[in-house]
């Protein structure tokens, strides 16, 4: 892999994973206006919790790339049911539609680099690449029983 190629993995999974970071973050800074907003759209507090696992787990997994591909995953799992849930452009009334299109594309766009993540790992420049051998080398001889 070309140092272009490696470079820029890095910098998107640290990007990828920086919304969700921040978002996490955001939500147990004013747990108590996040849970009341979630309550307002039927979401229960436990399931809040999960899901706010779920996206900080799942960020600190991308950004490091440690176990990325599970942590691309956890986040898809976050990112679908929210963005169908608050992003609902198609019941949304005439003046926040736009709006919520732009937040529901936003998030196609983010799941989009989340599968690749899920699909490719996480690049050269990671936590998992240090943890495993390169594509055709061999892995660690074993010696052959007594």
């Amino acid at each position: 892999m070309d140092a272009i190629s490696k470079w820029a993995q890095l910098v998107g999974r640290v990007a990828l994973g920086t919304i969700f970071l921040v978002s996490g973050l955001g939500k147990l800074a004013a747990w108590q206006g996040t849970a009341a907003y979630a309550g307002s759209k039927g979401v229960s507090e436990v399931l809040l919790a999960i899901a706010t696992a779920l996206e900080l787990l799942g960020a600190v997994s991308v950004v490091v790339g440690f176990r990325a591909r599970w942590g691309a995953l956890a986040l898809l799992v976050f990112l679908v049911p929210v963005t169908l849930v608050f992003h609902n452009f198609w019941a949304a009334p005439g003046a926040q539609q736009q709006m919520e299109m732009a937040h529901f594309l936003k998030n196609l766009a983010i799941g989009g680099g989340l599968l690749i993540v899920f699909g490719r790992g996480a690049g050269a420049l990671s936590i998992d690449s240090s943890r495993t051998p390169a594509r055709g080398e061999p892995v660690a001889a074993t010696r052959p029983a007594s």
